[in-house]
């Protein structure tokens, strides 16, 4: 029997870091955790979704924004939202080998033996690209989301893990899904999680 392995993918916004992930998952048949972990925080703390949403993933939060005061109470909502995503992350990897898209995985599953961080990017031309060709968006919009959401995530991933989503000390692979698209990106990183976990 295969032992269990789990795969983190941390992402820059544009980089088509989610559909790449869930490829991945079609083609080892694996199971893929991404916005499913914010609706299952949302239940556990009895929390509107978008309310986890937007503290998790909004550059407009108190903690990102230091126009405002740090002690008006969302970083303990934060907190909060942080542990229970920590308990599902764990918990998920411990049901069975899987994909955990974001939500600073690749730090809370850190201990585990069997694991894959991946790191995928792109030049920002191919980014605001992707988003006004794929995403439906304005030129203007993807610019201003694509500067807001790095910046959040950015800022979220050194509170809780310490390091930048991007350093390569804690990064297995890092890739630029630019260079070869979804499908080729998606080939690279099958082929080398088989070869790391001996699969068939």
């Amino acid at each position: 029997m295969e032992e269990k392995y789990v795969v983190t993918v941390a992402r820059q916004f544009g980089s088509l870091g989610r559909p790449i992930a869930r490829k991945v998952s079609e083609r080892l048949g694996i199971e893929y955790y991404d916005r499913d972990i914010v609706d299952w925080t949302a239940k556990s703390l009895n929390l509107p979704v978008s309310t986890v949403s937007d503290v998790e993933e909004s550059a407009k939060s108190v903690f990102f924004n230091m126009s405002y005061p740090l002690g008006m109470g969302t970083t303990a909502v934060q907190d909060t939202i942080f542990a229970s995503q920590q308990k599902i992350i764990t918990d998920l990897a411990d049901k069975g080998s899987c994909i955990i898209v974001g939500r600073c995985s690749d730090h809370i599953l850190k201990d585990r033996k069997n694991i894959i961080n991946v790191f995928i990017y792109a030049p920002y031309d191919a980014r605001h690209r992707n988003c006004v060709e794929r995403l439906n968006m304005q030129p203007a919009e993807a610019k201003k989301m694509i500067m807001d959401v790095d910046k959040a995530r950015e800022s979220y991933h050194r509170h809780y893990c310490g390091y930048s989503m991007s350093d390569k000390d804690y990064k297995h692979v890092m890739i630029d899904s630019s260079l070869l698209g979804v499908d080729g990106t998606c080939e690279v990183l099958v082929d080398i999680i088989k070869k790391r976990f001996n699969l068939k």
